[in-house]
Parts: structure tokens; sequence; C-alpha cells
């Protein structure tokens, strides 16, 4: 009977020390894990480049399997897959039906500079949009007035913009990508001009694939290459 007391006191000193010991791990490991997280944001990659992608208005108010009447369906998940095939860290949503672009881009410009307070390079980010994204990118260039940062246009400007919406101001290394058939975009110097912010580089790309404001709808290597260049740097398009 003695024996069997002791076998059962040891059975459970090993059992507390198995569970003792089980706490301890569990909570290396969770302190490894949070010091590693810690560092991570504290010393993000000097040499990862991110972009910020804003849709059209059309993904906005549709479902992505409806096809517009005209364009066909928008590729919008082609577009993001293509960018990360490349090895971007891609922000990006599908917005809220009637989202207000003003407000929308004070929320991203802010979030921008919050990761380049971070530590991240400005010029390692890039803010793309299209369409009506093209003018939440263009008010994120007005409101970050960051000259480092990269931004592309796309199918997002006509000239009475100068009058109608006043209060945009190119800001950034600034590229513009409109298709000659398109109603809904045009050359955007007069923007430039009108800017009074600082524009380290400014290039645009006229396209003519007769496909009107559909050229922005495809995951196509005619816009979404040049992109590409411009967010890792290559402000000659080379």
């Amino acid at each position: 009977m003695f024996f069997t007391f002791v076998e059962t006191i040891l059975k459970k000193q090993t059992n507390l020390m198995n569970q003792l010991s089980k706490l301890f791990f569990a909570f290396l490991f969770t302190l490894i894990s949070t010091f590693t997280a810690f560092s991570q944001n504290k010393t993000p990659n000097k040499d990862q480049r991110y972009i910020y992608f804003f849709h059209n208005k059309f993904v906005e108010e549709n479902a992505l399997d409806v096809a517009h009447p005209e364009y066909g369906k928008a590729e919008y998940n082609e577009i993001l897959a293509s960018f990360r095939k490349d090895n971007f860290i891609v922000f990006s949503e599908i917005r809220k039906k009637n989202t207000n672009a003003y407000d929308y881009a004070e929320k991203i410009a802010k979030q921008i500079k919050k990761q380049i307070k971070n530590g991240v390079p400005p010029n390692k980010i890039t803010v793309i949009g299209t369409s009506k994204g093209g003018y939440i990118a263009q008010f994120v260039s007005t409101f970050l007035a960051n000259p480092d940062v990269n931004f592309v246009f796309i199918g997002c400007f006509i000239d009475t913009d100068i009058e109608q919406i006043p209060d945009i101001n190119y800001c950034g290394n600034i590229l513009t990508i409109y298709e000659k058939s398109d109603i809904n975009g045009v050359d955007a110097t007069k923007r430039k001009e009108t800017s009074k912010l600082k524009i380290n580089h400014f290039k645009q790309i006229e396209l003519n694939t007769n496909l009107k404001h559909g050229f922005l709808y495809k995951a196509a290597d005619n816009w979404i290459v040049p992109c590409k260049k411009w967010a890792n740097g290559n402000y000659d398009l080379n």
C-alpha cells in the first residue's frame, strides 16, 4: 500500500512537470513570435515594393461575374495576381457601392503615411488606379504631397476636370496611361501644368487598342507591364 501511495505521488508530480513544461514552451513560443512580429514591423524589408490598386466604378457596383454590356467582365483578380506574381505586396479591396472618392483617398493617404513612418521608403510604394480608382489615386497623390511616391493614373482624366475637380494637385512620380479611343481618358498635361506640388517624374502612354474604356477591364500587359516598371523605379520605361 505504501508503494502504491508513493507511485501515485510520483505520477502526480510527473503530470505536473509535464504541464509546467508545456506551459513554459508555449510561453516561450509566444514570446519569440511576438518579438519576431515586432521586429518585422519595426524593421521592414527595405527592398520590398508595395502596390495599392484601386479598381473602376463598375466593380464597385457589380459582382465580378457580371459582364459589362460592352466591355465584358472586369478582370480584377487577374490584375492583382499579375502584380503579386512579380513579388509586389498588393493592397486592394472591392469598395462599397457609392464610395466617396475624396474620403476614401484620405483614409488611404493616412495608411501610407503610417507605412512610411514605420520605415518603408516612399519610392517603394506605388499607387495605381483605373477609372474611378484613378481619381482616388489622384486624390491620394494630393493628400500625401510626397514627391517620392509612385503613381499610375489609368483612363481617368478629361479636360473639364481642371474646372470641375480643381482640388487635385499631382505630386510624386506620375505615369498616366490612356487609350486613344477612350473619351474618358485623355492626355493629362493640363493637370500637370496646373498642379502646384512637386513632380519628380512625369510620363504618359497612349494606347491604341480600339477597346475604348474597356481596355482597363482587362489584365493586359499593354498597361500592366508599364505599371510594374514604374513601380520598380524604371522611370524611362525601358
